[in-house]
């Protein structure tokens, strides 16, 4: 028996949608949340120690940790899908955490830069492989008439939990210093996370195979390299998909090297900036449950355009400004625009994937996606340490705005679920 297929007696009991599957979807949706947290845990306070604790003077050098994380996640969102279908989706879920257990301490105890810059290696990996298991098994567990519904969900629980934990990281970090207290969070979420992964989650292979017997489109066997090939220019849908999940990630990985910098530039203390730092993914967070929704019954690509250019204003706005309150409205926006763009992405490949290689073409959409992490980090920190960090936020807004013209001229609301 391979991997993905499951026991024939156990599929006739298996049934697709959130209804019937609200037991395992609510504890992916708790899982996700600890998977966000483990990225909470750096957006406020990790640039800070770069400056503060081990006295970089270059943007670049600070924001090298961002790099090896983009590289590393895009590389391991890459091969999960494959893993996924081989090992099964559970494996990889808990190999993810196993491998994101020692980031926090890695963090805490860093006696030189270069401990950080290999903790968020790892962070790469744990990201990779448990936050694309918990949204593919999410889509697998819900069937395909509420995918942006299962993806607004998931991505709801992930950035509403970053937007916490950068606010509480802030404020333990304003009281104890940035280092360790504010780690300790990170610790609760990668221990937690790995125990309810490795003890109650079930794999949904059958869930997959019900949906290929239910679908009426036949599909050959297909290699890795159609697929890699396919979704990222074959198709215009899946071409317009990956170039802006890129892109957006690009102006996210700026966001989060470049804004704690820009603010400590203009005398705002951790606290506040750790406030900034968290309306941005927590609104990105909450009303994903509700755009999710939205594109299931307007499509896909107003929403991503739009979204685009919401986030292009939010950035434009932030560079241009020097208060506090016009920062808050640009997160706000940032936000707003995000929260319309992320789960309608994922719901546009999925439509245009067919289930015997989903998981695999979300992979690749993933891989294009967070390299932009580390794509938007070095451009912003060569930017940055060349014209400032004013002219580093605006240029990425320049290229958002461009990427959501892309989405425009390219993709074509999808009638049909593609097949090979």
């Amino acid at each position: 028996m391979t991997a993905v297929e499951g026991d024939s007696s156990t599929r006739s009991a298996v049934s697709l949608g959130l209804r019937a599957n609200w037991p395992q979807f609510s504890l992916l949706v708790l899982i996700n949340a600890f998977v966000g947290g483990m990225v909470g845990i750096e957006r406020t306070v990790v640039p800070l120690i770069g400056a503060e604790e081990f006295h970089l003077a270059s943007t670049t050098l600070i924001v090298s940790f961002i790099v090896s994380f983009g590289v590393i996640k895009a590389c391991a969102n890459l091969i999960s899908g494959h893993l996924a279908d081989v090992w099964g989706r559970k494996r990889v879920l808990v190999l993810g955490w196993l491998v994101g257990l020692p980031v926090p301490f890695m963090i805490m105890w860093a006696p030189s830069w270069e401990w950080v810059v290999a903790a968020n290696a790892l962070l790469g990996i744990n990201q990779g492989f448990a936050w694309s298991m918990t949204v593919i098994m999410k889509i697998d567990l819900v069937g395909p008439k509420s995918r942006g519904l299962a993806v607004g969900i998931n991505e709801f629980a992930g950035y509403l939990a970053v937007g916490i934990t950068a606010f509480l990281t802030g404020y333990i970090a304003a009281r104890y210093g940035l280092r360790p207290a504010p780690i300790y969070l990170g610790v609760a979420y990668a221990v937690l996370g790995a125990a309810l992964s490795i003890l109650l989650v079930r794999d949904t292979r059958d869930h997959v195979q019900l949906e290929i017997s239910n679908s009426q489109r036949a599909t050959a066997t297909v290699g890795f390299w159609d697929i890699f090939t396919l979704t990222s220019f074959r198709d215009r849908n899946l071409f317009a998909a990956s170039q802006a999940g890129l892109v957006n990630n690009l102006n996210d990985g700026m966001s989060w090297g470049v804004f704690p910098l820009f603010f400590a530039a203009f005398g705002l203390g951790v606290e506040r900036i750790g406030i900034l730092k968290a309306v941005y993914p927590a609104i990105w967070g909450i009303l994903q449950v509700a755009t999710g929704p939205l594109s299931d019954r307007w499509g896909r690509k107003g929403l991503i355009v739009v979204g685009m250019w919401v986030q292009a204003a939010a950035l434009l706005l932030t560079a241009l400004t020097r208060q506090f309150e016009y920062w808050f409205v640009g997160s706000l926006l940032l936000g707003i625009g995000t929260a319309m763009v992320y789960p309608s992405l994922i719901a546009a490949v999925s439509d245009a994937s067919h289930p015997t290689w989903r998981a695999r073409s979300l992979s690749v959409y993933r891989f294009w996606r967070d390299l932009g992490y580390a794509i938007g980090a070095l451009s912003a920190g060569i930017i940055a340490d060349v014209l400032g960090l004013s002219w580093a936020i605006a240029t990425i807004a320049a290229l958002t705005f461009l990427s959501g013209v892309v989405v425009t001229l390219v993709m074509r609301e999808p009638s049909t679920v593609r097949s090979l």
